[in-house]
């Protein structure tokens, strides 16, 4: 060992220059402080976006209690102002705030040609797929490979209506997961050989839990409960994994408590939900996926490029939020952007087909109907619900068909909608026109619509091995 050290230290000696060993020592000094040079840089640049989203919950107000919201909807105006209060009450932002978002901007273009990173602007995002090869390959993959058996249940079960698939055709907001199922049960997709499953599907559906008296939404975690005991006896599929390659669905939102009486397992199944928001622990991304939440429509969607929309923005519905609240008391009496909340007087399509911006504002939960409304009617989506896991978000370029507002800047909405130029429009309502078929339920269902889109989802989670957190099966 001595020898070959002593051979090295001659070698190095005799081999290179005094000046050229002195660059030696130099090297890694200077690498360290431009490393440290351009940590200070990012961290000071960045620091403003940061402080300008912390201030979100002083623009907010709580939301009324029911007496007052009834009063709300009955009236012409909106008295609650849902902004920090000032003299003129002309409901603009804040000049301080502005300044510090241009200056945000330049320093995020700064950062974007120092690093070769996306500024932000529309033109960085024209595709609408991340990777379209890589997800036709995959999709291709899934479709030919994929296969999930379903637990069984027959037709005098006394809680039928929960497990076997509607015989009728699942209408209105919360269909998504009835339809699912139906479809499911009817794939190509389904085996009876349980060895060669890649999942396994809990074939309870929430909405209907919800309005069967013997469950109410109070029971629902208790069935739940029940339905994974009696499983994990019956069969050994859940016991192998802890319920890890095992999954329900759920549109209506009370869905988040149907394990909280079976929180071990819920760290460990996969939620296949129109509810998915990352901010409470009862969902977590890349473990749970998220579907659209879609109102069924049958029928080719009406001619959308030769539609003349005149309205910069659009948006209907209950004042259910605080985030609505804030939207009606600025934009209400605005003449480009019509909110409105109640009832219209004119079809719900009119409205989208004559708008160039459709607005999503989170209402009781992150998730509506109305983003899959904008797209089957050709207007570009808005989108104003902080911590939405959007629907196929791994898959689709979301910057590329839509507009993702924070909810601070709900009194500038109108110049960040105005600052879109028409070509970077054309390009979002092509993209959006390109992405609306992953947003249509179809009966049948079509390839790329969205029953295959969530099976995608599913088979992206398949091999995903997590450890069991308890040696037996008492998860509960």
């Amino acid at each position: 060992m001595g020898k070959s050290s002593s051979f090295l230290y001659q070698f190095y000696r005799h081999r290179f220059p005094a000046t050229f060993k002195g660059f030696f020592y130099f090297l890694p000094i200077s690498l360290a402080l431009t490393t440290l040079l351009l940590i200070f840089i990012y961290i000071s640049t960045t620091g403003n976006v940061t402080n300008n989203h912390a201030q979100t919950t002083l623009y907010l107000e709580t939301l009324p209690s029911k007496p007052s919201l009834s009063s709300l909807i009955d009236q012409t105006n909106i008295p609650i102002n849902p902004f920090e209060s000032n003299e003129n009450d002309d409901l603009i932002a804040d000049p301080s705030r502005v300044a510090r978002l241009e200056r945000a901007n330049q320093n995020q273009w700064f950062l974007g040609k120092l690093f070769g990173l996306s500024n932000g602007n529309y033109t960085d995002n024209q595709e609408a797929y991340h990777d379209g090869d890589l997800f036709l390959e995959d999709y291709k993959q899934m479709n030919k490979s994929l296969k999930i058996y379903v637990y069984p249940h027959s037709k005098d079960d006394p809680f039928a209506n929960v497990l076997l698939p509607s015989e009728s055709d699942p209408k209105g907001n919360y269909a998504s997961e009835l339809i699912f199922k139906k479809a499911l049960m009817k794939s190509h997709f389904i085996t009876k050989d349980r060895d060669e499953a890649d999942l396994f599907y809990m074939p309870f559906s929430i909405s209907p839990m919800r309005t069967d008296p013997r469950i109410d939404v109070r029971g629902i975690p208790d069935f739940v409960k029940n339905y994974i005991t009696n499983i994990s006896h019956k069969y050994p599929y859940w016991n192998r994994t802890g319920g890890a390659d095992h999954f329900y669905v759920a549109c209506h939102s009370i869905g988040k408590i149907a394990f909280d009486k079976a929180f071990v397992a819920r760290l460990n199944v996969i939620q296949l939900v129109c509810s998915s928001t990352y901010f409470p622990s009862c969902y977590l991304p890349h473990k749970d996926a998220s579907m659209p939440q879609v109102w069924p429509r049958q029928g080719e969607p009406p001619d959308l490029l030769t539609s003349k929309r005149k309205k910069l923005a659009f948006f209907a519905g209950a004042v259910n939020s605080p985030v609505r609240i804030a939207l009606l008391k600025v934009w209400a009496n605005d003449t480009e952007i019509f909110a409105h909340f109640g009832r219209l007087q004119t079809p719900y399509s009119e409205q989208l087909l004559g708008s160039k911006f459709c607005i999503h504002v989170k209402g009781f939960e992150i998730n509506t109907a109305r983003i899959a409304d904008a797209l089957y009617y050709g207007c570009v989506p808005v989108i104003l619900a902080n911590h939405y896991d959007l629907p196929f978000t791994d898959t689709l370029n979301w910057k590329s068909f839509s507009v993702v507002v924070h909810h601070i800047d709900i009194p500038v909405l109108k110049k960040i909608l105005q600052g879109i130029s028409s070509e970077e429009y054309t390009m979002l309502q092509n993209n959006a026109l390109r992405v609306r078929k992953h947003f249509q339920w179809n009966v049948p269902p079509l390839d790329f619509d969205a029953f295959h889109m969530s099976m995608y989802e599913l088979w992206k989670r398949r091999s995903v091995v997590r450890v069991r957190l308890t040696p037996s099966i008492q998860f509960m």
